[in-house]
């Protein structure tokens, strides 16, 4: 995602919120830090103009409702409007697993994407449970919390997801073979490029292909030269239907390929159990003799930059060692940014950290 120059914004309020810097921008809207005029505590803003074209942001505050409470998913605090735009003001969370891949050499280990397959499933059984799949699951989606929850992976963006299924009425939405690829290519399902309906197995195969691009450092279909948008959606869609999931697991433990061949073979309305696939990844954790500290990768690098950090001859993959540095409470590399004066995670939609 380029990074954005940061842009303030003078005496704008969404309710009780203050918008003071965007520090991201999203495929449909803007992401603003803000400040709460009583208590002083620092959130997230999305906003979107009220004459969009595909307004979503309503829709997504919706979702929020419905499927919280619950531990991994951001807490909602205002919604409204103010000018010509909505707004939608959110939890403050920690940097998403897509900059901590890059901060990491774009390499996790097996232990840490054994951690992260475990947060996953959890997220998708608590939100398929509420009847909604999410359509969009890709590592910029996926935030952790902070303080006391910076150890939980969070679900955000909902402005994709659909309700595929009714807890009341038990009703399960009907196939079709007519819809448009939604959410992300690199991750989608060969389903959904197919214009199949999205359900439950869309959302855990787009979970695999995550797990698998973190163990890879990158997914085969990447980078394809196509001259079009759609053509490079159908050589995706061409390359996945052509790699088996055995030689896009291969020298993987054989669990990651068990795993995509179960999604592979889910029905449409089939319920997948969670528990299954979760006790599997931890039957792997134990027979890799792995130690349960729960200590993820970026959080060992973060160890490391403060051991070398006068060391001259401290390894290139920990720099640029002038910036980052800790605020003794997040236990993973942040950004000091004197001017602003806060604490910030490498720019992404819900990163920075009050001073």
């Amino acid at each position: 995602m380029e990074t954005l120059r940061r842009t303030v914004v003078r005496e704008y309020f969404v309710g009780d919120y203050k918008l003071l810097d965007q520090f991201d921008k999203g495929a449909f809207g803007d992401i603003y830090l803000g400040r709460c005029l009583y208590t002083g505590e620092r959130v997230a803003i999305k906003r979107e103009k009220k004459r969009t074209a595909h307004p979503l942001l309503n829709y997504e505050h919706r979702v929020y409702r419905t499927v919280r409470p619950a531990v991994g998913l951001p807490r909602v605090y205002y919604f409204g409007e103010a000018d010509d735009h909505r707004a939608l003001v959110m939890e403050l969370l920690g940097p998403s697993l897509h900059h901590l891949f890059e901060l990491c050499g774009r390499a996790f280990t097996i232990k840490t994407v054994l951690m992260l397959a475990d947060e996953l499933l959890l997220r998708l059984e608590h939100l398929h449970g509420r009847g909604f799949v999410h359509r969009d699951i890709k590592p910029e989606n996926l935030l952790l919390g902070h303080d006391l929850t910076c150890k939980f992976v969070h679900l955000i963006d909902f402005g994709l997801s659909k309700k595929f299924w009714d807890p009341i009425s038990q009703v399960h939405i009907p196939y079709r073979e007519d819809c448009s690829l939604t959410g992300t290519a690199r991750f989608a399902s060969i389903a959904a490029h197919e214009g199949i309906e999205q359900s439950r197995r869309d959302d855990l195969i787009a979970v695999g292909y995550v797990l698998i691009y973190f163990l890879r450092g990158s997914l085969p279909w990447q980078n394809l030269p196509a001259p079009t948008k759609e053509k490079k959606y159908e050589a995706i869609y061409e390359m996945k239907r052509s790699i088996s999931n055995e030689q896009l697991c291969k020298d993987f433990p054989n669990e990651f390929s068990l795993y995509m061949n179960y999604c592979f073979k889910l029905g449409f309305t089939a319920k997948p159990d969670y528990a299954k696939l979760r006790k599997r990844f931890r039957g792997l954790y134990d027979k890799l003799y792995l130690k349960r500290d729960l200590i993820y990768d970026w959080e060992k690098i973060n160890l490391e930059f403060h051991h070398d950090q006068k060391n001259p001859a401290m390894p290139s993959r920990y720099a640029p060692a002038t910036y980052r540095q800790d605020d003794g409470r997040s236990g993973y590399p942040i950004i000091r940014n004197d001017k602003a004066g806060y604490w910030s995670a490498p720019a992404n939609k819900c990163g920075i950290y009050s001073q």
